[in-house]
């Protein structure tokens, strides 16, 4: 299966071993950033690479490298 451009709760809550309760909580919290930062959002899902950047840092990660 390919990998989508966006990331659902019940993938999070799989991938992470958590509830999808928990799951669905993250992803308010993390459009809830996003849009404070101007950026369009949609309700219930974030984009992969936001997710895998507050998940696993690499973003940080990323510019640490360069």
């Amino acid at each position: 299966m390919a990998e989508t451009f966006m990331v659902r709760a019940d993938e999070i809550a799989r991938e992470l071993e958590i509830s999808k309760a928990l799951a669905y909580r993250m992803i308010h919290d993390w459009n809830e950033d996003l849009k404070s930062k101007g950026y369009t959002t949609v309700q219930g899902r974030v984009t992969r690479k936001y997710y895998e950047e507050q998940i696993y840092g690499l973003a940080d990660r990323k510019r640490k490298e360069s």
